[in-house]
């Protein structure tokens, strides 16, 4: 179904998504593995759907995922709809129980989105020719920094080095169980594909982990 089907799904929670696109891979792995039904209306990001009046209207930073609520109320980023189905849906506890553990939860889904996915990200769209007046995602048009694209490789490997010493002896990324700090690692680095880095021999801990991670159902989506 895609976006224009909005009546479609009136009352029901509602995941604007985009197969393909990491940022909504992560609500589409939290949601399964919260066990939350929902409805889902595809917007194509390559058709530039995100920017077009239907869209930005529901959603004005013209970004992916999005979620509804059954009563209209729409989340425009991850770190809402992280904390908005955590609150409603508390189990399984996906950002941490103990005041400790959502501490270290928020701090390593941080790092794994700023070192991890924004360094993707700025290798990527610094140098996509289709992303040539997008630097940044959202409505506002940036210029392309070709300087950021060598850098952000660097620190796409500074990051899966980063991983594998914390999961030295460790089989997840924060705590002692899953956590959406483990979404956003993977997420990660599934992602850095695109921009031609994908962790090697010398990262055994990722590895390992990863493959681990690709047990559960919701890494198939």
């Amino acid at each position: 179904m895609t976006y224009d089907s909005a009546e479609e799904t009136r009352g029901m929670l509602t995941l604007y998504d985009c197969a393909g696109a990491p940022s909504p891979r992560r609500a589409r792995i939290l949601l399964a593995e919260k066990g939350v039904r929902h409805a889902t209306l595809a917007v194509d990001l390559r058709a530039g759907e995100q920017y077009g009046k239907a869209y930005s209207a529901i959603n004005p930073w013209c970004t992916v995922p999005a979620l509804r609520t059954e009563d209209g109320a729409v989340l425009t980023d991850n770190a809402a709809i992280a904390a908005y189905l955590e609150a409603r849906f508390p189990q399984p506890a996906l950002l941490g129980e103990t005041a400790l553990e959502k501490a270290e939860v928020a701090s390593w889904n941080w790092r794994a989105e700023f070192e991890g996915l924004h360094a993707v990200m700025d290798a990527l769209r610094n140098s996509s020719k289709a992303m040539s007046d997008r630097a940044l995602p959202g409505p506002v048009r940036y210029a392309q920094i070709p300087q950021l694209t060598e850098r952000g490789l660097k620190r796409i490997d500074e990051f899966f080095a980063m991983l594998d010493r914390r999961l030295e002896g460790r089989e997840v990324v924060a705590t002692d169980r899953f956590t959406v700090a483990d979404i956003t690692a993977a997420v990660a680095v599934d992602f850095a594909r695109v921009v031609h880095r994908v962790p090697g021999s010398q990262f055994p801990h990722v590895l390992q982990w990863r493959v681990a991670l690709g047990q559960r159902p919701s890494f198939s989506l």
